[in-house]
């Protein structure tokens, strides 16, 4: 039997990279799927590329930082589907850029995505859960929530917050079964990392090779169906080996 069958699951930043990847996975295995991303055409071809394949999708364009969108993404799929199993909050930007230059402006925006709406996300998400009875969320954290790196201060302490976030909300609401965990990717193959970076980053990485999107949806499924029924509050860190160094 398929693993998320008749399963609900909200993916956000769904259109491109990991969340794709996801997206195409928990179809696959089953589930009705939400793709959420601020991308409208990425979505909607996204979209029509899945609803050619006959699977139960649906694009929702939103803002992750915007209490009314991120509201809205719930009341929109319950009124599609019935209900919210699953979210994987996954929605996210990255930035290089040396501290002392850092504008606070840029300081903000990152840790507003990457922090603030991955709290409006869950939030949203535990709401639902608790009127069903429980569900998983999968926050998209980072191996640079373990480790520093220069140049990347915002982001690292916006995925850092993840984590901790990760683990109060876990304890917070394991007892309303609702599991909440974290994957921590490493250096993964898709398009927010520049062709001009790939080699310095496959030189760091002890496997000698950057990740795979699709490897990453087998680690988010895993953490998203009951084969990890036991695990709440923990870090999935997948990063061929960079942060064991």
């Amino acid at each position: 039997m398929a693993k998320l069958q008749d399963k609900v699951a909200v993916i956000t930043g769904g259109a491109s990279g990991i969340g794709a990847a996801a997206a195409r996975l928990f179809a696959a295995e089953g589930a009705k799927v939400v793709i959420v991303d601020l991308n409208e055409d990425k979505g909607m071809a996204f979209e029509a590329d899945l609803k050619a394949l006959n699977l139960p999708v649906q694009f929702i364009k939103a803002n992750i930082t915007n209490e009314e969108e991120v509201e809205n993404i719930f009341k929109q799929t319950v009124e599609s589907f019935g209900k919210v199993d699953i979210v994987f909050n996954n929605a996210g930007i990255g930035r290089v850029h040396p501290s002392h230059d850092l504008h606070y402006s840029e300081w903000r925006q990152t840790v507003n995505v990457d922090l603030d709406g991955v709290f409006l996300v869950a939030r949203e998400s535990i709401r639902e859960m608790l009127k069903t009875g429980g569900g998983t969320i999968v926050n998209t954290a980072s191996m640079y929530g373990f480790v520093g790196s220069p140049g990347s201060a915002a982001y690292n302490a916006a995925k850092g917050g993840v984590i901790n976030l990760t683990r109060s909300l876990a304890l917070e609401y394991a007892e309303q079964n609702i599991r909440i965990n974290a994957l921590c990717p490493g250096f993964i193959d898709t398009p927010i990392i520049p062709e001009e970076s790939k080699q310095a980053l496959v030189a760091a990485t002890p496997v000698k090779r950057l990740g795979k999107a699709e490897e990453m949806a087998k680690a988010v499924l895993f953490l998203a169906s009951d084969d990890s029924s036991f695990m709440t509050g923990s870090s999935l860190t997948v990063d061929g080996g960079y942060t064991a160094q």
